[in-house]
This record gives C-alpha cells, sequence and structure tokens, in this order.
C-alpha cells in the first residue's frame, strides 16, 4: 500500500464545512450576523449560498437534518423522484444544467486566488484550443445565442405580420406616438426597465410559442421541421424524452456538419485528454489531412509540386488559420457566457438572489432614461460625431492615457469588464451548476447524476400542448395539423433504406472489414494485458476500457464509484467521516457494499475503514487538478465505434495533488484512474466538495 505525502498542501481558503445550526434567510440580526461569518470564511458567492438554508427547500435541501450521506435518487428512474431535488428548481431543468456542465467542463484548476467576479469557474484566458474544444464552444452557442436569438426573431416576426392584430395595434400606436412626440429613445428604454423589474409583463408583451411552431418568414403557424412538435425549446421541434435533449442534438448536429477544421470536431479529435501510449492511435492515419491531401493532390494534377519546400506560404497560412480558429473560439466562449449571465441576471435561477441583479441593471437604464430626456437629438448628434473623431484621430492621446492607467492602476481593464462590474455575482450556466452542486455535498445529499436516453430513442409523438393558451392567431385545426406527426415523412428507425442488390458485395465486405477491425482492436488489447502482467504501466491503463453498452455498474455512487487503478480492478471510495474528506482506491469490493451501508447510515465508517486494503488514499482539500482523460484517443474511439457495435469505451480521469505554486511539479503527483463509467458523476463530487476556486482550462 503506497499513500502520498499529504504535507505539501496547498495554500487555499478553509474547506467549507456545514455548520451545525444554518442560518435562515431572513431579516432578523442574529441570521444577519452568522450570515456574514460565512461570507467571511467563504472564498466564494458560490460557496456562500451552498451552506443557507432556504424557506422552500427540496429533498436534497431537507437531508441536511441528518446524519452520514443521504441517497437522494441515484440510480431511480426520474418518474420515482416526486419531489423537486432543490426548491424551486425543476428536476428537469437541474438534470439539463448538470448534463450540459459534464460536457462542458473537463479540466480544472485550483486557483491561489479568488476572482474578481466572486464566483469561481471562469475560463482562463490562455485555454488551450483543440477541434474537442471547439466543438462544446460551438454546441453551447448554439443551444444558448442561437436559440435565444431565433426565438427572438420569431417574437418580431409575428408582430410584424400582424397575425395578433390587438397586439400588433398597440405596438404600432405607441411607437408612432413617441415619434410624434420625439420620445423614442425613452420609450425604448422605459419599456426595457418595465421587462427587467416587472418578469410578468415579459408574458404579456410578448406571449410565448414553440419555437419550431412559428414561422419566421410569415409569423405564422408552420409544420416543424422535425415532422412533429417534440419539444418547445428547439428550432426544429424534434422529439425528447427529457427537456434541452433536442437541442442538444441540434447543436451536435451543426457541429458534425460544419467543414474543414470541424471534421476533426466531428470526430472528436482530442477528445477531453488523450492518455499517454493510447492504443491504436498511432497506426492510424489523422482524418484532419484528408482535406490538406485531396487540395494537395489536386494542385499535383495540374503540373504543381505541393510541397513545403517549392509552396513557402503553406505552413504560415496553416497557422494563421489555426490562430484564427483559436481566437474564433474565445470568442465564442465569451460571448455566450455573457448571453447566459445577462439570461441568469433577467431570470435568476434559485439559489441566487431574484431581485438583485434586475435592479442593478435597471438603475443603469434609468440613468441612460434621464440623460435621453435631458439630451436633444442635435447635442446627440454633435457629441456621438466627435467622439468617432476623437477615436479615429486621437490614437496617440489614447496610447498615453491607457498608459498612466497601466501604471497606476494595473487591473483597471479587468475591472471594466462586465463580468467584474454590472454582472458581478451573476453566474454562467456552469457556475450556477457547480453551486447546485455544492448545495448537495453542504447537506450530505449528493445530486445523481442525470438520466441518460443514450440508448433509447425519443417518442415521436406531439409534445403536451394547450391550444387555449397559443397566442397565435390561428384555428384549432390548423394547429393540430402542424403538432402532430407528418404522415408523410419517412420514419428511419422503421423504414430503413433498402441497398440495391449489386451492392451487397460491397457491403459484405464492409462487414468483413469491421468484423477483421473488431479482432485487431481485441488483438491489441489482449496484447496489452499480457504487456501489463509484465510490469509495463501505459499497458496497465488499458485494461478494461471496453465495456458492453448498457452493462450496469456497481457501485456508482454516490460513495463509491467503480474503477480501475493501474489496471486493478477495483473502486474509488470518498469517505466523508474524516476532516477533511478523503478519497481512496481500494480493490475489496467485497467490503465496500457493507462501507457503504455504514457511511449512509450514520457517517461513521472508521473501523470498517481500516480493514480494506487501500491502494492510496488523497484527501479532498489537497487535490490541484482534476482532467477528464478519454480511454482511448480519438483516432481509436473512432475505430471502436465504427466496428465494435456492442462495446463503448470508457474514460478516466486523472488527479493531480500539491502545492500549485511549485514551478518544478516534484511535490505533485497525480493519479491516473481508468475504467470509470461514473467519471462525470465523480468529478462533479469533488469539485463541489472542498473549498478550493476553481479555473476552467
Amino acid at each position: 500500500m503506497s499513500t502520498p505525502d499529504t504535507t505539501f498542501r496547498p495554500e487555499q481558503p478553509p474547506p467549507i464545512t456545514v455548520p451545525g445550526e444554518i442560518p435562515v434567510r431572513n431579516n432578523n440580526e442574529d441570521d444577519i450576523a452568522r450570515r456574514k461569518t460565512i461570507e467571511e470564511n467563504a472564498p466564494t458567492e458560490s460557496h456562500t449560498l451552498a451552506q443557507i438554508e432556504y424557506n422552500e427547500k427540496g429533498l436534497v435541501q431537507k437531508a441536511s437534518d441528518t446524519d452520514g450521506i443521504t441517497d437522494v435518487g441515484w440510480g431511480l428512474a426520474p418518474e420515482d423522484i416526486e419531489e423537486p431535488l432543490i426548491g424551486g428548481l425543476s428536476n428537469e431543468e437541474l438534470w439539463m444544467l448538470i448534463r450540459r456542465f459534464n460536457k462542458q467542463m473537463y479540466y480544472v484548476k485550483a486557483a491561489p486566488h479568488p476572482p474578481l467576479d466572486n464566483l469561481d469557474l471562469n475560463v482562463v484566458e490562455n485555454k488551450e484550443f483543440s477541434p474537442d474544444r471547439l466543438r462544446s464552444d460551438i454546441e453551447r452557442f448554439y443551444m444558448t445565442v442561437i436559440v435565444g436569438l431565433t426565438s427572438f426573431w420569431k417574437h418580431i416576426a409575428r408582430l410584424r405580420s400582424w397575425r395578433e392584430p390587438r397586439r400588433t395595434a398597440v405596438f404600432c400606436m405607441v411607437y408612432f406616438l413617441a415619434w410624434i412626440l420625439d420620445l423614442i429613445v425613452p420609450t425604448f428604454l422605459t419599456t426595457l426597465i418595465v421587462l427587467i423589474v416587472h418578469p410578468p409583463s415579459r408574458e404579456l408583451l410578448f406571449p410565448p410559442a414553440p419555437i419550431a411552431l412559428v414561422s419566421s418568414e410569415t409569423g405564422g403557424v408552420q409544420r416543424p421541421r422535425a415532422g412533429v412538435l417534440g419539444s418547445h425549446d428547439s428550432i426544429t421541434g424534434a422529439p425528447e424524452r427529457h427537456q434541452g435533449e433536442a437541442a442538444e442534438q441540434e447543436a451536435s448536429n451543426l457541429v458534425a456538419s460544419v467543414a474543414s477544421v470541424a471534421v476533426g470536431s466531428a470526430a472528436g479529435k482530442h477528445d477531453q485528454g488523450v492518455p499517454e501510449n493510447a492504443p491504436i492511435e498511432g497506426s492510424i492515419p489523422d482524418p484532419m489531412e484528408i482535406t490538406s491531401t485531396t487540395a494537395d493532390a489536386q494542385a499535383a494534377a495540374h503540373g504543381k509540386v505541393p510541397s513545403p519546400q517549392h509552396d513557402k506560404s503553406k505552413q504560415p497560412m496553416r497557422e494563421a488559420v489555426w490562430t484564427q480558429t483559436r481566437r474564433a473560439m474565445h470568442v465564442i466562449s465569451d460571448v455566450t457566457d455573457m448571453y447566459e449571465r445577462f439570461g441568469n441576471a433577467l431570470s435568476p435561477t434559485p439559489p441566487f438572489p431574484e431581485d438583485r441583479p434586475r435592479l442593478r441593471l435597471a438603475s443603469v437604464l434609468v440613468l441612460a432614461l434621464w440623460a435621453s430626456l435631458l439630451t436633444s437629438a442635435y447635442v446627440f448628434v454633435k457629441t456621438s460625431a466627435f467622439l468617432a473623431g476623437l477615436c479615429f484621430f486621437g490614437d496617440p492621446i489614447i496610447r498615453y492615457i491607457g498608459g498612466l492607467l497601466n501604471h497606476h492602476f494595473p487591473h483597471w481593464q479587468k475591472l471594466l469588464e462586465l463580468r467584474n462590474s454590472l454582472l458581478k455575482d451573476i453566474p454562467t450556466n456552469a457556475q450556477l451548476t457547480i453551486t447546485l452542486l455544492r448545495i448537495g455535498e453542504a447537506s450530505g445529499a449528493p445530486l445523481p447524476p442525470p438520466p441518460s436516453s443514450a440508448l433509447h430513442r425519443a417518442p415521436s409523438r406531439p409534445a403536451s400542448l394547450r391550444k387555449e393558451d397559443l397566442p397565435l392567431d390561428a384555428s384549432n385545426r390548423e394547429i393540430e395539423q402542424a403538432v402532430k406527426p407528418d404522415p408523410h415523412q419517412t420514419d428511419t428507425a422503421k423504414h430503413d433504406v433498402q441497398e440495391p442488390k449489386n451492392k451487397s458485395k460491397i457491403s459484405s465486405l464492409i462487414h468483413f472489414l469491421k468484423g477483421t477491425t473488431a479482432t485487431g482492436v481485441e488483438t491489441k488489447l489482449a496484447v496489452d494485458r499480457v504487456k501489463a502482467v509484465a510490469g509495463s504501466r501505459h499497458a496497465k491503463n488499458n485494461i478494461g476500457i471496453l465495456h458492453r453498452k448498457g452493462r450496469i455498474v456497481s457501485p456508482s455512487g454516490p460513495v463509491e464509484f467503480e474503477a480501475r487503478y493501474r489496471g486493478k480492478k477495483g473502486a474509488m471510495v470518498l469517505d466523508s467521516s474524516t476532516e477533511p474528506a478523503t478519497l481512496y482506491f481500494t480493490k475489496d469490493l467485497e467490503q465496500v457494499t457493507e462501507l457503504q451501508e455504514h457511511q449512509m447510515k450514520d457517517g461513521n465508517d472508521k473501523e470498517h475503514k481500516h480493514s480494506i486494503n487501500i491502494m492510496f488514499s488523497i484527501p479532498v482539500t489537497s487535490i490541484q487538478e482534476l482532467k477528464k482523460v478519454g480511454g482511448m484517443g480519438w483516432k481509436g474511439k473512432l475505430i471502436v465505434g465504427w466496428s465494435e457495435a456492442h462495446k463503448e469505451v470508457v474514460d478516466g480521469l486523472v488527479i493531480t495533488i500539491g502545492k500549485e505554486d511549485d514551478p518544478t511539479r516534484q511535490q505533485q503527483k497525480s493519479y491516473h484512474v481508468t475504467a470509470m463509467k461514473a467519471r462525470d458523476e465523480l468529478f462533479n463530487r469533488l469539485v463541489a466538495m472542498g473549498g478550493q476556486v476553481w479555473e476552467s482550462y
């Protein structure tokens, strides 16, 4: 048994622990004083909100009154969880947030200091580029920004179409009355203030309707592109088993359709992190080179010599494209984060406060409203023209003032960022999700994983829709014809495309190649088993990375998670009975179940822990990095996905402990745990348990 030296710990705030009496949010002076004490000890607003008790409680928050760890639905079907897990938030919304969090976050590091916006899990500026990260950012941009802007545009189309004559007439009358009185800008700002401060006004002025049901051209009713209205918040209206899955599938298909750079993204290049000496990787050509090779062949056909020795522009242009793509990735990520912050400011999600962000936004608009009332159109035009000329011709003055500010206030540019000023304490969806995960940990009831629909096809039936609540000016017959399944649309699940008979030989050849490839994969992994017995460390990490699809994994949380370490089959165990909490790996699976029962009952498993063989043990507060890595590299996954119809690659997790400020990394130690089907669940528990302030890489 080898135990790491835990004396080297990062200098960071103390771990967040659940106090005996949790303060209630009210106006009592004692409770306010206790909340102030928590805020002083907590490194971020997210850590603070995780410890405050709310009047509206869900199953997770009610578990804070019991000892030990409470199972609030791990392994249960969604319909078996009757109450909301978090008070004020539906389970479908919670699972959607966690599901998208799992796709977005896979590499975090502990930061030495709290961030300026008082919320952790911010994306670092020097975030590494890979096509897989670009894929994740594009998908998030689509689900957040594109879907939101599409919904907004369809509201505009409905107003312009006069198909809702009363509402359009009111907007038209108010607009031209403001035009006559020369109050266009004050009227616009007043409307925004009302929409921000008084949420019920949003449905009154802009009554919602399913996005896919509204035509962006006519503003009337249309048949959804998917052939059936199976979801309300997706552009195609595709069916979904759980909220948000249709938009996620649309985003994934969008990326798969992008050319060139997205070829690697759709294939999953640099998927999470490629393990060292990943099997099959070195013997497979790079699909990213297909486009470049095709262009070279076309040039050679015309008598040219497409080689780096003759064409000195090839490599510089390729580097320029990748550099600009990296910048585009950062822009996409920043725009999406800003959009999510504004959305969470206008419609806050518990446990974040409801009124404070709206009042902050409204106060800025009130100042703009007063300025618009006191400023004539002539003064506004003259001032705008002067500022435009100053920006164009005043570069020396601007540089001089910028140099003075950089000298006296080095971080002035950071302070002016919206996330550190107007949108301070307002989270992105990822920051909201980690706060919800921390609530589960502080209450002793870790949030269960979201239900998966990977192996189940969404039913092709219309989603629930009350026609009397639709604001669209259409008859019931028109709406019924639009939302019901299209009888003329081909159902690919029932009517597979039949291949011509002359292609049967090709199909047989492809089937033979698949079988041969699958045999080659199995042979490669069998060789790795032999190497592992001989002592090869890299070969040990390849054992058990192929699982049969749909296989039930046990144990799978919330305390124990089946895994392998150096090829040894066992489980990762989170022991909350110690201070601080401890994460360790053991091979004694027979005693793991008994240990979990004791920890779930009273949180005390010290006696049982002594009888278990532990390969390594890590204090949760000493974790410095968490990185999800693939069981295989991206090319190996392509081969397995093509040839192994009934198997899937199971990924791993790299856990690093030690001092963050050690440049030589001699005082840091990493543990690579492999073959974890419940890897995301363990990752989420670890990032939510300690008092670390995380940064996303």
